[in-house]
C-alpha cells in the first residue's frame, strides 16, 4: 500500500449502521477501519452471503484488497458474482481468523480467541478488461508475490469467462476475543487446567506437480497469520 492511500485510511471509521452495528457482545466490536484492513489483508478467503428469489446462499472465495475496495471473482455466470448485479442487492461478507481455543474451568466459559470482519455492500460489476487484468494480478501477489511475471500471461478468452466484482468497505465491523479464560469467581481454584491454546499456522513443504520433470524454484508463499 502506498503512503498516499495509507495516510487517507489512518484514522478512519466504518459506518455503524442498523445492520453492522454489533449488538450482542459490543465490549469486542470496534468500527475501527484499519482494524478491519488488517484482517482482510491477513486473510485469503471469505464467504459471501446473499439471497436469491427467498433463499439464502453462502459461498467461500477468496479475495484481495485494492485501495477503500474488497474484490473478489468467479465464473462471469457464478451467482455469487453475477447474482447480485442482475439483481442489485447487497451482500453479506464475513472474513474471520481462529486464534486459539480459550479452556475455561466449566464447560460453559469454554470460547475460543479469534478475529472477525463483517462487510455490507451492493456488488458492483467491473468489465474494464484491462482493470481486470490489473486486478488479477494484485490477487496473485496476494497468493505469491512474484509469480505473476513467470506464468504463461493470461489470455482475452480467460478475462472474459472471469467476473469480477467488489464493494467498498465502509459499511462493516470488527469484532474479536483475545483474552484468557472468565471463570465464574467461585470456579478459580477448581483442579484443572486453564487457560489459552494458541493456534499457529505455517505453510507445509510444497508438493511440486509429478507431470513435471525439471526442478525448478519454490514459490513464495504469504505469512500465515
Amino acid at each position: 500500500m502506498s503512503e498516499a492511500t495509507q495516510s487517507t485510511l489512518d484514522g478512519t471509521r466504518l459506518n455503524k449502521t442498523d445492520l453492522s452495528q454489533i449488538k450482542r457482545g459490543p465490549n469486542r466490536a470496534t468500527y475501527d477501519k484499519q482494524t478491519a484492513l488488517n484482517i482482510i489483508d491477513s486473510s485469503l478467503m471469505c464467504h459471501v452471503g446473499q439471497t436469491r428469489e427467498g433463499q439464502v446462499f453462502v459461498t467461500p472465495t477468496c479475495h484481495w484488497r485494492d485501495g477503500d475496495y474488497l474484490y473478489w471473482h468467479g465464473h462471469s455466470k457464478a451467482r455469487n458474482v453475477k447474482g447480485p448485479i442482475d439483481a442489485p442487492e447487497k451482500v453479506c461478507i464475513n472474513i474471520s481468523q481462529l486464534d486459539g481455543l480459550v479452556m475455561a474451568r466449566s464447560a460453559f466459559h469454554h470460547s475460543v480467541n479469534y478475529r472477525s470482519v463483517t462487510l455490507f455492500g451492493v456488488p458492483e460489476w467491473i468489465e474494464d478488461h484491462e482493470e481486470k487484468r490489473r486486478q488479477f494480478e494484485i490477487f496473485l501477489e496476494k497468493v505469491s508475490p512474484g509469480r505473476w511475471t513467470q506464468l504463461r500471461p493470461v489470455n482475452d478468452t480467460e478475462i472474459k469467462a472471469t467476473g469480477l466484482v467488489r464493494i467498498k468497505i465502509e459499511e462493516a465491523s470488527v469484532k474479536f476475543r483475545a483474552e484468557p479464560p472468565i471463570d465464574d469467581p467461585e470456579d478459580k481454584d477448581w483442579p484443572v487446567w486453564a487457560g489459552v491454546i494458541p493456534l499457529e499456522k505455517s505453510w507445509g513443504e510444497a508438493e511440486q506437480d509429478p507431470i513435471q520433470t525439471s526442478q525448478f524454484d519454490l514459490p513464495t508463499n504469504p505469512n500465515a497469520s
